[in-house]
């Protein structure tokens, strides 16, 4: 890597004039803190060590961390008066978010030290990078805020159960963690952009996603009468195949609206025709307004199409969560704070993807916006994704994110 790249990279290259750079022992302690989270990664609602050790860090720098009336997860104020409520009269606080829990998979990263401990548990989607981002930002803006530089309070929100639909902010919404906020802003891990980089979107940058169960039954029988039965086998295969094409007709295609069915299961011998079947997938859709109608068009479509198979249905439709949709504002608030701390060229446009992501209960609440934070290695021609057991970060990610976040908050506040 040249000279140049590594100073656009550790941020020398971009605007000095706003304070809160990342000072060398605290990125130290922050990789530490990163890959000690990596190392103990905890499911949804059960994040009592990574809670407990992101209290004791904030409490070490004289603020006081609240836990979530859930038990895992917490928020913390900084530049209040009294250091857990938005003081009365003044404009409502920006939030800065992370999520802090990890996904049900095996670390299959090789040669690795700060590896998984836990069996069948990784933190395989960054949100130890997220937490570590939040958590260094609300140090730089706790010492900034002693030194009498933070212009308006600021909130830090780590949030548990990210992963777990309908997912964890409702919950955290629940016991105020938006209580005195007004603005909301957060980084998801990308690996398919190059550290130092994020990436931005006005409107939608994720799907809704919702998760759907089906069971069908019938008399079952011998598959040499399917006439005189009920043949499940088909009808779920029918259910399978026809339900999603069904709704492509039936909706804008520009919603974006898709079903995918992730597991069918029915019988156990040859010779028979099974009484049961299952199928389960999920439901993505770009368009806010038509996840609002779809519980109703698949729960229709799904009842077309057994009732014509002659098979009992029975559905369960999870609503998960609804599209992020970034405002205006506060994407130009992150374009601003990174432009600002790394120049114009480490932003690039990004797409809407069709992943699923609870930041968006926030911004059904307040407004905000969600940046995609580039975690790719410079060079890097492998093929990488999210959810993915060898799914990894490069480290430098966390100044990056560390940074804008800081800037976003100071920014904020001079234009209160």
């Amino acid at each position: 890597m040249s000279r140049e790249s590594e100073a656009e990279l550790s941020g020398e290259s971009g605007a000095a004039a706003l304070p809160g750079k990342l000072p060398e022992t605290l990125r130290t302690e922050l990789i530490a803190f990163r890959r000690d989270m990596h190392m103990h990664p905890e499911l949804g609602n059960q994040e009592f060590r990574t809670t407990a050790a992101l209290k004791h860090r904030l409490e070490q720098a004289g603020l006081v961390p609240q836990v979530l009336n859930t038990g895992t997860g917490l928020f913390c104020d900084i530049g209040t008066r009294d250091g857990t409520t938005a003081a009365s009269g003044v404009r409502p606080m920006l939030a800065l978010r992370a999520d802090i829990d990890a996904l049900p998979i095996p670390d299959t990263k090789a040669g690795v030290a700060y590896r998984s401990t836990v069996p069948d548990r990784a933190h395989a989607c960054g949100h130890d990078v997220h937490t570590t981002a939040v958590l260094g930002a609300g140090l730089v803006l706790a010492a900034l805020d002693r030194e009498g530089l933070l212009p308006h309070p600021v909130r830090l929100i780590f949030q548990p159960a990210e992963e777990v639909l309908p997912g964890g902010a409702l919950d955290a919404i629940e016991s105020g963690v938006l209580e005195g906020v007004g603005r909301i802003i957060a980084v998801h891990c990308d690996p398919r952009v190059d550290v130092g980089t994020i990436g931005l979107r006005t409107g939608p940058i994720t799907s809704a996603c919702d998760r759907l169960e089906v069971t069908l039954d019938g008399p079952g029988g011998h598959t040499a009468r399917p006439h005189l039965t009920t043949d499940l086998v088909t009808a779920a295969a029918k259910v399978a195949t026809e339900v999603p094409a069904l709704l492509a007709r039936r909706v804008d295609a520009r919603s974006g609206l898709a079903l995918t069915w992730g597991r069918i299961a029915a019988g156990h011998a040859c010779n028979v025709i099974p009484q049961h079947a299952e199928l389960s997938g999920t439901v993505r859709c770009l368009d806010l307004k038509s996840w609002r109608e779809a519980p109703d068009l698949v729960h229709a479509a799904i009842d077309e199409i057994s009732a014509l198979y002659h098979a009992k249905s029975q559905i369960n439709y999870v609503r998960g969560v609804p599209p992020v949709v970034n405002d205006l504002m506060m994407a130009e608030l992150l374009r601003d704070a990174q432009t600002a701390r790394r120049g114009a060229q480490s932003i690039e446009d990004t797409e809407q993807s069709l992943g699923g992501e609870d930041f968006s209960w926030y911004l059904e609440q307040v407004p905000g916006a969600m940046a995609r934070l580039g975690v790719r290695t410079p060079g890097d021609s492998a093929r990488h994704d999210l959810h993915r057991g060898d799914f990894d970060a490069d480290e430098r990610a966390i100044q990056v994110g560390v940074e804008l976040f800081t800037a976003a908050a100071l920014i904020d506040g001079d234009r209160s």
